[in-house]
């Protein structure tokens, strides 16, 4: 006969008369208030708190069979718990079987903590109801035990974590096992094509072509941050689909060096296998200057394409070269060739019909390969097709700029890209012309005329040249200045000297600014405020809405598309590289043109298209593309979680509560202590201050029993709940509320 578990008298009678249970506390790290600098409010005197031994529920135990048991919750996980099975209450009748009923409430409670666990809720909603005390069951021998900290449980942080897009289903940001990921096999003689980025927003411009065993990857560049995404400085493709098929990429093909094309290179190449790169001496030049930066990162491996038709073979590929006129130097598109397929991808391209130097633009001799045999696929960036008309050429742009230059009254300062070095050499050159001198600044500018130099696209003499510390010891109409800025970018150029913070330059009345570029989408309302700035501080201003031929675009408008259609006449069409609204007001003119609506496609980011002797198709397969952000030297380690909490501190600020408590009875020491950042200032609200002091200490003493321990962390999650409510009454705010329980 089984021997039943001793109970203590006493333990026997507290279970009886109690019917809450109670979870094992856990000693957190004494955090001081000290290390957090600012907006502070301590009191100087501490309160003895006052108990209602008629309001206060005692905190009972039960035991769980002789067995202490270990799973407790992490202290450190701050989670505010949904009634449930975690937060079960007993009752006299449920004592005499107390020990299959705590079994069965330990696992409930477990299944409980694991599940809200794989939901990833790292916060507590502020707005939910009170919630009851959470329970644990324990052993009468644990009851007498020191209690046991439970290890930090090690987070993830590698390139796998990932922002999904809006609507997406989120991840588990805390999982430490790496996720596995199925490989799927190329299929032979079929081409599969899917955009790793580029297609439903501007930048992050990438594709893969797989055909049976081998891979090529056209372009890898980065994204600028949205608005909403505080802090992140770049956001680049996902290579998850790529993940068990290094060995099988042949090379990464570069259709130019502009940065959303290139940029994400020094991340993604190490976890690639340091594949080939293939470009113009220009593009790899800009490459191998940002490699440089990455000095960890492997030697660079690359092939040099030195003119237009030039064929190159990579594994079951043939690439061919053409080139296009863009905003930057040898830029090229492709074709690359299957035994079933040709594909034809433009890269960034423009028509340029009345160039400064060299033949018109002509894509006639791209008809060719278009055959009964081997149909053709025209991919293209499809930015300017909802805007009429032709692109500037670079004669007007090149007039345009010179004249701003010959007219101007004092100093000239041109904002634009670092890499379009045929308008900066066309700035140079006009402005030597005009007998001004020339004062770089910027440190992509720089490097990047250096590069220029060395290729012979900058031809102006040394004595043209002066250092920016020297622009005062010249007439303000013998000066011009070629900077970074023309997006806003925050620490550009042109921002330092709209917001005084350039330690030579100074706008002056006189003073000409220059925005020779496109604004990029997105960038809207920022280079709107910069050009406000500008024009408040009594430069006079130029850019494409008052004089249209002062830039010449690098992306085509409507009329070109229509030009390109006729000129290559592929059977089908894939616009790309642009907003999805965009690439269907491109996909209407297509079809407008005179093609087949089924021969013209628009696809998502990820999604599969397969082409082979029998014709096109678009898959269900669809790759994960989500957003791998880039913060600092981090590289994906920015979840959803960490932009969801700058969010909400950019919006609200944040509270910090310190309660300080004794460890073995939970008793609050010292009035609660209140911090507060983008919230209110502390100086200045005492009356709220206090309030929220008075609201924190109510809620530490209502759970106050002299008998059990401190429970901190659900004192932190009643403090995060009842404060955060307490806010939202007197405010209407939602600030993020940091509970610190102190045990002394």
């Amino acid at each position: 006969m089984t021997e039943k578990p001793k109970t203590s008298p006493i333990s026997r009678e507290s279970v009886a008369k109690r019917n809450t249970l109670s979870t094992t506390p856990i000693r957190k790290q004494q955090i001081s208030s000290n290390s957090m600098s600012g907006n502070t409010s301590r009191s100087t005197t501490p309160s003895r708190p006052t108990i209602n031994r008629s309001t206060t529920k005692p905190v009972g135990r039960i035991t769980t069979g002789g067995h202490q048991d270990t799973r407790r919750p992490n202290s450190s996980l701050n989670t505010n718990r949904s009634t449930g099975s975690s937060h079960r209450s007993t009752n006299s009748s449920h004592i005499t079987n107390r020990r299959s009923e705590s079994r069965s409430t330990t696992q409930k409670g477990g299944d409980a903590y694991r599940e809200s666990t794989n939901r990833g809720e790292h916060r507590a909603t502020q707005t939910r109801s009170t919630q009851t005390r959470p329970t644990q069951p324990r052993s009468e021998q644990d009851q007498i035990k020191p209690r046991q900290t439970r290890p930090a449980q090690p987070r993830s942080s590698g390139f796998g974590q990932r922002v999904p897009r809006g609507g997406r289903k989120s991840f588990d940001s805390r999982k430490t096992t790496e996720k596995i990921v199925k490989v799927i096999p190329g299929k032979k003689g079929v081409l599969r094509v899917w955009p790793l980025g580029g297609n439903d927003e501007v930048g992050r411009n990438s594709t893969v072509f797989e055909y049976g065993d081998d891979i090529i990857i056209l372009d890898m560049g980065y994204m600028f941050p949205e608005e909403d995404m505080p802090g992140v400085d770049y956001i680049i493709p996902n290579i998850e689909s790529l993940k068990g098929k290094e060995k099988n990429i042949r090379a990464i093909v570069l259709s130019h060096g502009h940065m959303d094309h290139i940029g994400a290179l020094p991340y993604v190449m190490p976890k690639l296998g340091n594949p080939t790169l293939v470009g113009s001496d220009m593009t790899l030049a800009l490459v191998k200057k940002r490699h440089d930066e990455f000095p960890n990162n492997p030697p660079l491996r690359t092939i040099t394409i030195k003119k237009e038709g030039e064929d190159i073979s990579l594994g079951a590929f043939k690439i061919n070269f053409f080139t296009v006129a863009h905003s930057v130097r040898e830029a090229f598109g492709v074709v690359i060739q299957t035994s079933d397929i040709n594909f034809i991808h433009m890269g960034d391209w423009r028509y340029d019909l009345e160039p400064v130097g060299g033949d018109p633009s002509d894509f006639s001799h791209l008809k060719k390969w278009n055959t009964k045999k081997k149909p053709s696929v025209l991919a293209f960036e499809s930015l300017g097709a909802t805007r009429d008309g032709y692109q500037v050429s670079e004669s007007r742009a090149y007039e345009a700029t010179g004249e701003a230059i010959k007219n101007a009254p004092g100093r000239i300062i041109f904002g634009t890209f670092s890499s379009m070095l045929e308008r900066v050499g066309q700035i140079i050159e006009l402005a030597e012309k005009y007998g001004r001198k020339i004062a770089v600044d910027g440190y992509s500018m720089k490097t990047s005329i250096e590069i220029g130099k060395q290729f012979g696209y900058i031809k102006a003499k040394s004595p043209a040249f002066i250092d920016i510390k020297q622009v005062s010891n010249y007439p303000p109409n013998k000066i011009c200045i070629v900077a970074t800025g023309s997006q806003a970018d925050e620490r550009s150029v042109l921002m330092r000297i709209a917001n005084h913070e350039h330690r030579y330059i100074e706008i002056e009345p006189e003073d000409t600014v220059v925005f020779s570029s496109s604004v990029i989408p997105g960038n809207e309302r920022v280079v709107q405020r910069l050009k406000d700035v500008l024009y408040r501080q009594g430069a006079n201003v130029i850019h494409k809405e008052i004089v249209d031929a002062i830039h010449g675009g690098g992306h085509a408008k409507r009329d070109d598309i229509r030009l390109l259609l006729k000129q290559v006449s592929p059977k089908y069409v894939m616009p790309v590289f642009a907003n999805y609204y965009i690439l269907k007001e491109c996909e209407k003119l297509v079809v407008s043109e005179g093609w087949r609506p089924e021969d013209v496609f628009v696809i998502d980011n990820g999604r599969v298209v397969e082409f082979d002797s029998k014709g096109l198709k678009v898959t269900k397969e669809k790759m994960n593309t989500d957003y791998v952000i880039v913060d600092g030297l981090g590289v994906g380690d920015v979840s959803h979680v960490v932009i969801k909490d700058r969010q909400m501190l950019s919006a609200d600020g944040m509270v910090v509560v310190i309660a300080t408590v004794r460890a073995k009875t939970g008793k609050l020491v010292q009035n609660p202590d209140i911090i507060s950042r983008g919230f209110v200032h502390l100086k200045e609200n005492r009356e709220m201050v206090e309030a929220l002091r008075h609201k924190a200490r109510k809620v530490v003493m209502d759970n106050y029993d002299p008998r059990t321990p401190a429970q901190d962390y659900f004192i932190k999650n009643q403090l995060r709940t009842e404060i955060g409510k307490f806010i939202l009454q007197k405010t209407q705010r939602r600030p993020m509320i940091l509970p610190v329980v102190i045990e002394v």
